[in-house]
């Protein structure tokens, strides 16, 4: 992970925020959403079948939201529904019913930028909250306080948006401010890119976009292309933020939801990096002054990488040793084996559900949420039956095995990749 030597400013200003930074996982479905949850989220955003940026994503039914809320409840945590298009015409039809129907759900915010969606919310659904999205690219106080004015009590920042900046909007304005930490960053601005529509005729602002900066590339020169064939092409992707480092800047300068993208991702992804946040800012309130980011944290959350890291636009702004112009390697040397189902502490056996192949022999971790962590040898593999079996191959497959420590319902076992 890549770090810049440039400081942080220190807020020192006016502070008008919850009592300490809420923790916001991506969820692209309901599975995802249980276990950002039970990783430690404070809140989960996820996408409806309408009106969101994540058209690929499983997104979620009213019946599924509802499940979603009232699991989400038990933990005390919120889920918000990402309305976040930019209407056309034909889109207007059907939105009324749409947002009482989030109402409806229990959904306590949605998080929006074209304004017919935000002032429809607070027509129709005025128990609802709305939260101004990222793709209004808002990165000055004066934009915050004409939201503010409009009566949205959160504006999701651009993640343009420096440090330094923060601390000046959060002086002059007392509204929520939220702030993506961790994840994929867009290569063009704060999303609005129409290369997908140009290319595949997907509108990126409506949902569809085909992630076409990552791409690979020819370049040619005077019409002649500049790869030999099975030559590595170009693209042109960023890498991925990940401010893990820089928690103790980030409150102190005031953001008050922490945000990590990927309803695309993967179940391993969303637990994993929400487990290890949940740790640091906890850690961090316990004992302010003494706080140290630990080695295992940034271990940790590189099992769980798709591309190299950075501090995005915090700190400085990016230059070309941000972003990836040539296929790099898979950064995560890890894959997610399986979801502990249940445990036996008679047998110290535990019941599990396979998510990729694993076999006797293989070196894997365990891990869960509040600090469960160990490496074990898979030794006895058995069926549910207790006969033994030479690896657990076929998908979503319920195995048994023994394991060296207690685990619990939702824990991961991950394997190394050779």
């Amino acid at each position: 992970m890549s770090t810049t030597p440039t400081t942080a400013p220190r807020y020192t200003g006016k502070r008008n925020r919850l009592d300490r930074p809420e923790l916001l996982a991506p969820a692209g479905n309901l599975e995802k959403l249980k276990f950002a949850v039970h990783y430690g989220a404070d809140a989960v955003y996820i996408g409806g079948q309408k009106y969101g940026l994540r058209s690929g994503a499983d997104n979620f039914s009213f019946e599924e939201m509802k499940e979603g809320v009232e699991f989400a409840s038990r933990y005390g945590a919120k889920v918000f529904v990402a309305t976040n298009i930019y209407a056309h015409n034909e889109d207007i039809d059907g939105l009324e019913q749409y947002l009482r129907n989030l109402e409806e759900a229990g959904i306590a915010a949605i998080i929006a930028a074209d304004p017919v969606i935000i002032e429809t919310a607070q027509r129709v659904a005025p128990k609802m909250e709305v939260h101004l999205s990222t793709q209004q690219s808002t990165m000055n106080w004066q934009a915050v306080k004409f939201w503010k004015d409009e009566g949205l009590p959160r504006v999701v920042l651009a993640r343009e948006t420096s440090f330094k900046e923060i601390a000046e909007i959060k002086s002059h304005v007392d509204i929520e401010i939220e702030a993506f930490i961790h994840g994929a960053m867009c290569s063009s601005y704060s999303g609005r890119c129409v290369l997908s529509n140009h290319f595949t005729d997907r509108d990126s602002n409506r949902g569809g976009c085909c992630q076409s900066c990552r791409w690979k590339y020819d370049l040619f020169v005077d019409d002649a292309p500049m790869y030999e064939e099975g030559e590595d092409q170009f693209t042109m992707g960023s890498k991925d933020l990940c401010m893990i480092e820089y928690l103790p800047e980030l409150i102190e300068v005031g953001v008050d939801s922490f945000k990590i993208e990927g309803r695309m991702k993967s179940i391993h992804y969303v637990a994993t990096v929400v487990n290890v946040y949940r740790k640091a800012i906890d850690e961090y309130f316990e004992d302010p002054v003494n706080f140290k980011v630990k080695p295992e944290w940034i271990e940790e959350m590189n099992k769980a990488a798709n591309r190299p890291l950075n501090t995005g636009f915090f700190l400085d702004m990016p230059g070309a040793e941000d972003h990836i112009y040539e296929p790099e390697e898979k950064a995560a040397p890890y894959d997610f084996a399986g979801i502990v189902l249940e445990y036996d502490e008679n047998t110290g056996f535990a019941t599990l559900q396979q998510r990729n192949h694993f076999k006797p022999g293989q070196e894997v971790e365990f891990v869960g949420p509040g600090g469960t962590f160990f490496k074990q040898t898979v030794t006895e593999l058995t069926d549910l039956d207790g006969k033994p079996i030479d690896a657990a191959r076929h998908p979503l497959q319920h195995v048994r095995i023994r394991t060296l420590k207690p685990v619990k319902p939702m824990d991961m076992m991950r394997k190394k990749i050779r």
